[in-house]
C-alpha cells in the first residue's frame, strides 16, 4: 500500500497551517512555496480540503486558507481519506476458488459438522482486520499531535545544549 504525494502535500499543508495559527490564513504561493509543489497542484488538493470542510478558503487580495477546524480534531484519516477515497483497501475476489470451497468445507466442518452456504474468506478477515488497525492508528494522530512531537523535539535538543 503507497499513498499518493498529494496526500503528503495535504498533510504537510496542514501541519503549515496548523503551525501558523497566529495569522489569520496563508497565500497558496506561500504555501506552495514553502511545500516546494506547483500553485496548480496544491490548489486541487486545497479544494479537496475545502470542499470537505477541513479547511476554509479565505476569499480576496490577501485570502488564502485556513484551518476549518482546530488541529486536534483533524486526524490523519480524515485527511488520507478525503485524498485517497474511502473506498476498503482489500476486497476477496476469490470466493468461487476450488481453495476458497475447500477452506469454508474445512472450517464447517470442525465447527458443527454443517456447511451453511456463503461463508467468509479467511484472507479478506485478516486483510480487513490489518484495515482497521490502520484506522484506529491514524484516527489517533491529528495535525495536533504532530505539532505537539515537533514541539517536544525542539525543547529536547534546545535542553541539550
Amino acid at each position: 500500500m503507497q499513498f499518493s504525494k498529494s496526500t503528503d502535500y495535504a498533510l504537510h499543508a496542514l501541519i503549515h497551517l496548523g503551525h501558523s495559527e497566529r495569522r489569520n490564513n496563508i497565500g497558496i504561493k506561500e504555501l506552495s512555496t514553502t511545500l516546494g509543489v506547483s500553485e496548480s497542484y496544491l490548489s486541487k488538493i486545497m479544494s479537496k480540503l475545502r470542499q470537505d470542510g477541513i479547511v476554509r478558503a479565505v476569499p480576496g487580495v490577501n485570502g488564502g486558507y485556513e484551518l476549518a477546524r482546530s488541529t486536534d480534531q483533524i486526524t490523519f484519516l480524515d485527511v488520507i481519506q478525503v485524498i485517497e477515497g474511502r473506498q476498503q483497501l482489500f476486497e476477496c475476489s476469490n470466493t468461487s476458488s476450488q481453495q476458497h470451497r475447500l477452506l469454508a468445507e474445512e472450517g464447517a466442518a470442525q465447527r458443527d459438522h454443517e456447511c451453511s452456504g456463503k461463508s467468509e474468506c479467511l484472507v479478506e478477515k485478516v486483510m480487513n482486520g490489518a484495515e482497521q488497525h490502520l484506522h484506529q492508528y491514524l484516527r489517533e494522530h491529528t495535525i495536533q499531535s504532530v505539532l505537539d512531537m515537533a514541539f517536544k523535539r525542539c525543547n529536547h535538543e534546545a535542553n541539550k545544549k
